[in-house]
């Protein structure tokens, strides 16, 4: 199973991440389960607005490198454009998990490398897959989201 991560905070917000999932689907990624969406505050660049994130679960044959080359396809397609680091995009999608594989690339990191200090990701993961390890860390997705940093994260619909 892969976990993958989604972001939008610059236009339609709800139909960017519709898009993504659709995306991934006709790439060889078989979304199996999506969560719930969150708005989240944003981090580290402050002076933006606030970002929708969901979390799939799926199965696909692709490698990993291929997987991000698949994702970053998508996210072109759908508008983004690398500006200011951190800053507003149309959509944004990681890695999140491959399986129990823990890869360490030049241009891939997977686990993401951050995941334990990312509420707006661990809030939709946890709806997914609580009791999830961390490969590294040995920690349940539910034990890194009671420990992370305060960022605001609020469900779009209850």
């Amino acid at each position: 199973m892969i976990y993958l991560s989604l972001g939008s905070n610059i236009g339609d917000r709800e139909t960017n991440l519709r898009a993504a999932i659709s995306e991934l689907g006709s790439r060889g990624v078989n979304i199996t389960r999506v969560s719930q969406v969150w708005e989240t505050e944003p981090v580290d660049y402050l002076e933006q607005g606030w970002f929708l994130n969901s979390v799939v679960e799926a199965e696909t044959g692709l490698t990993p490198k291929e997987l991000l080359a698949a994702i970053g396809r998508i996210e072109g397609e759908l508008g983004r454009v690398r500006g200011v680091p951190k800053g507003p995009r149309t959509i944004d999608i990681d890695i999140l998990y491959y399986g129990a594989e823990v890869v360490r690339t030049a241009e891939l990191e997977i686990p993401h490398p951050r995941i334990a200090e990312r509420r707006f990701v661990l809030a939709p993961l946890a709806d997914l897959a609580p009791e999830l390890r961390d490969p590294l860390s040995g920690r349940t997705v539910r034990e890194m989201l009671e420990n992370a940093p305060g960022a605001a994260v609020r469900l779009l619909h209850s």
